[in-house]
């Protein structure tokens, strides 16, 4: 079994036969790819190549499950459960949206206008872009399936956390009166056939990629410089097990970048190479997709600042926690 799992996580999701067939067409050029120069562009081309095919695929299948949960039906889904319940459903709803918090704000303001509690709709929003299905493959490519699996349940809790404690706070009052005064429209979602649903996801496959392509290629650039230019004590020193603030220092780097999952993979992975700690790197990456300074600059039009640090507080501290759980598991996962 442990072979057959090796052979997907190594071979199917991480493409290391790719790395193989790219290195091998740069060494028939005469190139030497373990010089820095050379190196650096097999990981470009290895890792660009790598997470477009993986992005398309995840994008269409993730597209076309969504097909099914339109806002209209996720409404009425959540609308259906009650107390801890509806933060957990929400929740896992979050898991089969888009990628990254500014698309999650739009849909959180329709639910919220549609009068679903506030603590239920933040929790959505928290797992959205932390936690969604095209983590789960990324990661498992990367860490394996114990990290990854770890990552979404441990995000899971914190949106459920998080979204129970504004709603026991009582912070409904400090979302923006335009949005709680909207009357949203019950309307019925029509039932998609399946030629319709392939189409739909074809549409957002194409759509999603050509808005987050040029964060991949940034974020291998960037993964390409860490693998090949920074020496490995550098990042040891920085982020490694000998500096007891390398996951704060992660976190709070992540916060003013804005980024998907596909785009911070890349700098995840050189780091990771490098001798980062899992944690660290983790923290880093939820940072990035989940408190990111342009998708915090969207949520403040819809909520006030009182919610809006609350909100960001929850995240961080969340954040961070996992960050420090993940170091101290890591010897057992990896």
């Amino acid at each position: 079994m442990s072979i057959v799992w090796d052979f997907i996580q190594y071979q199917i999701l991480g493409m290391k036969w790719l790395s193989e067939l790219i290195g091998a067409a740069l060494g028939a050029l005469g190139l030497d790819v373990t010089t820095r120069i050379w190196g650096g562009v097999h990981f470009f081309v290895y890792d660009v190549i790598k997470i477009t095919i993986l992005l398309c695929f995840l994008i269409f299948i993730i597209s076309y499950i969504q097909s099914y949960f339109p806002p209209e039906r996720s409404k009425k889904i959540l609308g259906r459960f009650h107390g801890l319940g509806a933060n957990c459903v929400a929740a896992l709803l979050g898991t089969v949206t888009p990628f990254c918090s500014c698309s999650s704000i739009p849909l959180f303001i329709g639910f919220t206008s549609a009068g679903l509690p506030v603590g239920v709709t933040f929790s959505f929003l928290i797992s959205s872009p932390m936690v969604d299905l095209g983590s789960l493959i990324l990661l498992m490519s990367i860490f394996g399936a114990k990290v990854a699996l770890i990552y979404v349940a441990v995000g899971l809790i914190i949106a459920v956390i998080g979204g129970t404690l504004i709603e026991k706070l009582r912070m409904g009052r400090y979302v923006e009166s335009f949005i709680l005064n909207a009357a949203g429209a019950d309307i019925d979602a029509p039932e998609l056939a399946v030629r319709d649903r392939l189409a739909y996801a074809y549409e957002q496959m194409r759509t999603t990629f050509k808005k987050v392509f040029p964060y991949i290629l940034i974020g291998v650039g960037i993964g390409a410089v860490i693998h090949n230019a920074i020496p490995k004590d550098w990042v040891m020193k920085a982020l490694g097990e000998r500096n007891p603030f390398g996951v704060i220092i992660a976190t709070v780097v992540g916060i003013p970048m804005y980024a998907d999952i596909f785009g911070t993979i890349p700098v995840a992975e050189a780091l990771w190479y490098k001798g980062a700690q899992l944690g660290v790197i983790l923290s880093f990456m939820m940072a990035v997709t989940t408190l990111s300074l342009p998708s915090m600059i969207m949520l403040r039009k819809a909520i006030k600042p009182k919610l809006l640090a609350l909100f960001v507080a929850i995240c961080a501290i969340g954040i961070i926690a996992i960050g420090y759980l993940f170091n101290a598991i890591q010897p057992l996962i990896i």
